[in-house]
């Protein structure tokens, strides 16, 4: 049986992914996206239906990033997110500190 092609491409901001198309974009089962959101590491509320939730575009990239350290790294979801928070508040910074001229 010939395995499903991984989506590519860029996702509007106004469009939004469904679970299954997430889990495919990302290359992953969709068991995995489920966990990620019941643990508070990806997409919107852990209490809500999962399988009703829509994904936009930064949480494609997310996914994408927490399944890279995770792979990279053989991280546990809560691990990976917080390398991922982290990486996004550094770059906050530096993007906040050449706004100001500051190096």
């Amino acid at each position: 049986m010939q395995q499903p092609q991984t989506l590519t491409g860029v996702l509007l901001d106004d469009m939004a992914l469904s679970l299954e198309e997430l889990a495919r974009a990302c290359d992953v089962e969709p068991d995995w996206v489920v966990r990620h959101v019941q643990a508070g590491v990806l997409g919107g509320e852990p209490t809500v239906q999962v399988t009703s939730l829509r994904f936009r575009s930064s949480d494609l990239d997310r996914a994408r990033r927490l399944l890279r350290i995770e792979r990279a790294f053989d991280a546990d979801e809560q691990i990976a997110a917080l390398v991922v928070d982290l990486t996004d508040e550094v770059r906050r910074l530096r993007n906040r500190m050449r706004v100001l001229g500051i190096k």
